[in-house]
C-alpha cells in the first residue's frame, strides 16, 4: 500500500525542489524583461525555433521543445509576430498546419539577450555546482523528464 503522506527524507528532497523549480522561471523572467525587454516564454521559443536552423516547425512541436500548452504558446507567438520577430504560416507538407520561423530580426533579439540568460544560468544554477553534481543534476533531470512529457 502507498503511504498518502511523503516521509521526512522525501520532504527534505521534495521542499527544496518545488521551491527551486517556481523560482527559477520567474528570477530568469525578470531578469531578461529588465535587460533585453523580452520574457523567459518568449525567449524560450525564440530558442527552440533557432534550434531548427532556416527550418519551419509545427505548432505542436514548438509547444512541446518550449515547454508550452498550445493556447499559450498561441498567444505568445500572436506578440512575437506583431513585434516581427517569428513569422508564421502553413507547412510545406501539410497546408492545414500551422508553422513558425524566426525572421532574421528575431535572430538578433536572441543574439542580444542570450548572454543575459547564460550568465544568468551560469550564476543561479550551474556556478555553484561542482563538476560532478552538474552531471548529477543532468543525469536526473533527464530521468525525470520522461515522464513529465508523457503526463502532458
Amino acid at each position: 500500500m502507498t503511504k498518502r503522506q511523503l516521509d521526512d527524507a522525501e520532504m527534505a528532497v521534495w521542499l527544496p525542489t518545488i521551491r527551486f523549480v517556481q523560482l527559477l522561471p520567474q528570477v530568469l523572467d525578470r531578469t531578461l524583461r529588465a535587460e533585453t525587454g523580452v520574457n523567459h516564454a518568449h525567449y524560450a521559443i525564440l530558442v527552440s525555433l533557432a534550434g531548427q536552423g532556416d527550418s519551419t516547425i509545427t505548432m505542436t512541436e514548438l509547444a512541446r521543445i518550449a515547454g508550452l500548452s498550445k493556447s499559450r504558446l498561441s498567444h505568445a507567438l500572436d506578440s512575437l509576430e506583431d513585434r516581427g520577430w517569428v513569422e508564421r504560416g502553413s507547412c510545406h507538407s501539410d497546408k492545414r498546419t500551422l508553422s513558425a520561423t524566426l525572421t532574421p530580426e528575431g535572430r538578433d533579439v536572441l543574439r542580444s539577450a542570450a548572454p543575459v540568460h547564460v550568465a544568468q544560468i551560469r550564476d543561479l544554477v550551474l556556478g555553484p555546482l561542482d563538476d560532478e553534481e552538474r552531471e548529477q543534476l543532468g543525469a536526473i533531470a533527464s530521468k525525470l523528464l520522461p515522464g513529465l512529457a508523457a503526463a502532458l
